[in-house]
């Protein structure tokens, strides 16, 4: 008798090590894709709370604040440019540049619907700005349009807790991005993808009589030796535009639910074997 309780503590224990290892694995395996969701979410509600900011806003103002910032574009140069990625973090107060733009931090949005993405801007490069968005990149025109204007929107590749411009090398020529800012959007057709070194500033700076927006992410995926710029030209927003946003492709929607669908049945199945298995140890015991 003493050996059969032995053995029946030994499989419970063996039983609950396996449990757990399983449900730790579980944890691990869903720790990526929920924490990329609620930050989707995340991001998704600070987009909704700045459409509804920039409401309150008169159009006069709006036109006023845009003027602003086509002044700064029309003045500024590109001796000044930097890789975002391995400057040092610039003083806080460098990013007085934007705030004619700037509604609560956020500058405006951009949409990139081939790959599923909707982020706020922010004023800079900053690691702190990097951590929770996109940033635009001092000393580049700022995102309002118009001609010999070249906008540099960057953000992280690879972050646990968000994909932010992770799948940015999925995109292809003729694809639609769009940036919202608090007047108007202005939509941008990819005609050129690039991996370049960190110091070839030369392909950020303004294109005489030309009216670009370049998307810049480190490459390749977790080595980060390399710049990838996926620069857009300005095109009008049309039907094909309207279509490209109707298309954006909410991959946390179905992706989500669809782990934590498998993973909700594993657990189901794994509660339901050792309830069974203990259900016939029970009766094994009974029989003896």
């Amino acid at each position: 008798m003493d050996e059969k309780r032995k053995k029946k503590k030994k499989n419970i224990l063996f039983n609950t090590i396996f449990a757990l290892i399983f449900l730790i694995g579980l944890a691990i395996l869903l720790y990526p894709v929920v924490s990329n969701y609620l930050f989707y979410r995340k991001t998704t509600d600070i987009v909704s709370t700045y459409e509804n900011e920039i409401k309150q806003i008169s159009d006069k103002q709006k036109d006023e604040k845009i003027r602003q910032a086509q002044a700064y574009n029309q003045a500024i140069s590109n001796f000044n440019v930097n890789d975002p990625f391995t400057k040092e973090e610039k003083e806080e107060g460098l990013k007085s540049y934007a705030h004619m733009l700037e509604v609560k931090e956020k500058i405006g949005h951009v949409e990139i619907p081939e790959i599923g993405q909707d982020l706020p801007i922010f004023a800079g490069t900053s690691e702190q700005v990097l951590q929770k968005g996109v940033g635009h990149m001092e000393a580049t025109s700022l995102p309002v349009g118009g001609e010999n204007t070249h906008s540099v929107l960057t953000a992280h590749r690879g972050l646990p807790k968000a994909k932010l411009f992770t799948d940015l090398d999925k995109l292809k020529k003729g694809d639609i991005f769009l940036v919202h800012n608090l007047r108007d959007t202005l939509a941008y057709e990819v005609f050129e993808i690039q991996t370049i070194e960190p110091t070839d500033i030369k392909k950020l700076e303004i294109r005489e009589g030309e009216e670009l927006c370049t998307l810049l992410t480190c490459t390749p995926y977790m080595v980060n030796t390399h710049r990838l710029i996926v620069t857009g030209k300005r095109v009008p927003y049309n039907k094909k535009v309207d279509q490209a946003k109707k298309n954006t492709k909410s991959q946390f929607n179905w992706k989500f639910y669809a782990i934590i669908f498998i993973a909700v049945l594993f657990v189901i199945l794994l509660i339901r074997f050792f309830l069974k298995k203990r259900k016939k140890q029970k009766i094994e015991n009974t029989k003896v």
